[in-house]
């Protein structure tokens, strides 16, 4: 027999459970903009030292 503060109990944690999915997956995207634009610099930073060799 189920109790109403076991439903609520229940719902609350599927709840935060989707918060935690939800900040961890704005957490990955935040990061792989960062390593994007790094990745960016890198390339730009690369193709100019290449063109001061020439």
């Amino acid at each position: 027999m189920y109790s109403i503060e076991y439903d609520l109990a229940v719902d609350r944690l599927r709840d935060l459970r989707a918060e935690a999915d939800a900040a961890a997956r704005a957490r990955r995207l935040r990061a792989a903009r960062r390593w994007a634009r790094r990745a960016e610099y890198a390339t730009r930073r690369a193709a100019r030292a290449s063109a001061a060799v020439r």
